[in-house]
């Protein structure tokens, strides 16, 4: 296990952690929580030896591994799936002593290595680079693509799959999904939920978190508090806490009373359409989150827009895409026929790559449409946030300058007090914006979008940078938003509490999605299985026209179902284990039935064993319901191998 006993770190003259203790067993899963700059990144050195701590004791078992994402690689010309097959750095070692000795060598030497070989999955370490490829989005003819031809999100994609090829006991995750989309952070789930081995999981995507994270550690006051749970329970547990603070307890009645007047007006014209039972459920969420949105400091308001077209844009036959040097076109959405209605709050699914900001950018007006039109009504008023919207940032001037050019006739004090519900308080609206943080100019910069009172946002991946407490405060503001919105996000927690519909763009178009996340969850499985049933029934059509060699296509076939064999095995075990883990939860829950249906339990001298008893079944059954969950996602990735 690890344990810390008085750490102490410092930054500087900062002191992050004060004679803090905690305990991570072996195989648990834990969320790193914690504002910008509390310290985690900082612990995540310290475990990989990057650095020592002030004072106290960190113990890592000397026998684990430790696996994590490097954040810079130098530029190199390898091929993808061999850079990540290098993760694996054993493997790697005892292949070249294996090509050192070639055939000639000493054979009781070789016979060893032939042997660890085996041990070490030299044979079907191809295949699962390539699978940890194709779960982070790269095609097939990708895989052998040189590490420098890709973009430096993609390079970041490739680092995961490396930290994730390399065998380990402990693996240390820092903000893992900042590059992915939202199909790969689903794979990236379900990948992590069958992982053996200890995870310490940074992430600013609450449902991400909530998602892999069985336990958390809060960076509260310079100590590291645990929690049971992932980060509802969290949040629940912390939220009471802070109701306990007398000093506290007025401010959080406030926000906790607005929230549920929000809340309340919504529900009363939700409909019975399932997306927007689904964003009922996500809202009253925050009756729970009022407290740490009291703490945080931040209260972002967007004012509601003067005017509300409608419609506010209409998309008539729209081509779009971008010109090659050539001067040739290339199209990469066709025929898209749609519309903004005044009053929308629309969520956009698909792929990296397959045309999401684009359509934005048509819609923005930021690009003109290669073919087809772009109608806007009159009174149209945009506010676009860009995935490089803080490029546009003057990096010497300061946040109540970059305002006060947007609103010269303005009060200082009335810009002063708007900054301050974006975070801004006191002399940092006079801070130059050039050393601020990712997360503080990107609240900067919506700042400047929403202050001038648009009737349609425009937003793609609006809360990348942003901490969790911002992010906890942008959808509230987002869910208060009286005017129209469309949106590109891989943060679920985001799209479920702001949006009440979605459109997907996939296959060069974009129509509208009738479903909710889960829906497009099974959407994506089901077109995945698809695709694999196509690749295959294309190969064996090759095989058969080339007049293929029946023999070695008997060996490629018997190759393939070993290699799927090997991709099954560990999905396999884990589902075994989680079944008997079922089994016993199952049958706790029925005993706990028992007692509760009983009459005696319920006399005043049995009144702490009941407390005891409700509280046990309340944690077997939601215990059971985790359980359930993860067998459904296992047996998924089991029929789609089993399909492939």
């Amino acid at each position: 296990m690890i344990r810390a006993s008085g750490l102490t770190l410092r930054r500087g003259t900062k002191v992050l952690l004060d004679a803090a203790d905690f305990v991570i067993n072996p195989g648990e899963r834990v969320g790193i929580v914690g504002k910008n700059g509390a310290g985690k990144s900082t612990l995540f050195a310290l475990l990989k030896h990057e650095m020592d701590q002030d004072a106290g004791t960190l113990d890592v078992p000397a026998s684990w591994r430790i696996a994590s994402v490097q954040q810079e690689y130098a530029a190199t010309d390898q091929p993808a799936r061999e850079f990540v097959i290098d993760g694996d750095t054993r493997l790697r070692s005892l292949q070249a002593e294996r090509d050192a000795l070639g055939e000639d060598g000493d054979g009781t030497r070789i016979g060893e290595l032939e042997a660890l070989l085996t041990e070490a999955g030299a044979w079907s370490a191809a295949s699962r680079a390539e699978q940890l490829l194709a779960g982070l989005g790269f095609k097939p003819h990708e895989w052998m693509a040189p590490v420098t031809s890709f973009s430096g999100g993609w390079r970041m994609r490739i680092a995961l799959a490396r930290a994730l090829m390399a065998p380990s006991e402990l693996l240390l995750l820092d903000e893992p999904t900042n590059h992915l989309d939202l199909d790969a952070m689903l794979w990236l789930e379900r990948w992590l939920g069958a992982y053996e081995g200890t995870v310490l999981l940074i992430s600013h995507d609450t449902e991400f978190l909530d998602a892999v994270a069985r336990h958390i550690l809060h960076f509260d006051q310079a100590k590291l508090v645990r929690y049971r749970g992932g980060y509802e329970d969290f949040i629940t547990q912390r939220a009471e806490r802070l109701r306990q603070s007398r000093a506290a307890w007025d401010r959080q009645t406030r926000e906790t009373a607005r929230l549920q007047g929000f809340i309340d007006r919504f529900k009363a014209k939700a409909s019975k359409a399932k997306q927007a039972q689904s964003r009922v459920k996500a809202l009253a969420r925050m009756e729970n989150l009022a407290p740490l949105h009291a703490e945080a400091g931040i209260d972002i308001r967007i004012p509601s827009p003067d005017s509300m077209p409608d419609p506010l844009l209409v998309l008539e036959g729209m081509q779009a895409g971008y010109t090659r040097a050539d001067g040739e076109q290339t199209a990469i959405l066709r025929d898209v026929k749609l519309m903004v209605r005044g009053g929308s709050r629309i969520g956009i699914l698909g792929a990296n790559g397959a045309g999401k900001s684009t359509l934005v950018k048509v819609l923005a007006g930021e690009m003109a449409p290669q073919a087809g039109t772009r109608q806007a009504s009159r009174g149209l008023e945009i506010g676009y946030f860009a995935q490089q919207q803080l490029d546009v940032l003057d990096l010497q001037a300061t946040p109540l300058a970059h305002l006060m050019r947007l609103a010269p006739e303005a009060r200082e004090q009335d810009l002063r007090n708007y900054l301050g519900g974006f975070g801004f308080s006191g002399n940092t609206v006079l801070d130059p914006v050039g050393p601020m943080s990712g997360g503080e100019k990107a609240r900067l910069a919506l700042s400047l979008i929403v202050w001038q009172k648009p009737n349609l946002l425009l937003l793609d991946e609006p809360s990348n940078h942003l901490d969790v407490e911002t992010r906890e405060a942008l959808a509230t503001a987002l869910a208060e938003f009286g005017g129209s919105m469309l949106m590109v996000s891989h943060d679920r927690h985001l799209l479920r509490t702001t949006v009440d519909s979605f459109w997907i763009v996939a296959d060069g178009t974009v129509r509208e999605f009738d479903g909710d996340l889960e829906d497009y969850r099974d959407w994506l499985a089901q077109r995945t299985a698809q695709d694999r049933r196509e690749q295959a029934a294309e190969n064996r059509a090759q095989a058969d026209g080339q007049g293929v060699d029946r023999k070695a296509q008997k060996r490629q076939e018997a190759e393939e179902r070993q290699r799927l064999s090997v991709l099954r095995k560990p999905l396999e075990k884990q589902l075994a284990k989680v079944e008997a883990e079922m089994e016993t939860c199952r049958q706790r829950v029925q005993e706990l039935d028992a007692r509760i249906a009983d009459p005696e339990l319920y006399t005043d001298a049995r009144r702490d064993e009941r407390q005891k008893v409700m509280a046990e079944h309340g944690e077997s059954a939601k215990r059971l319901g985790e359980l359930e969950e993860s067998w459904l996602g296992l047996q998924e990735q089991i029929e789609a191998l089993s399909a492939s």
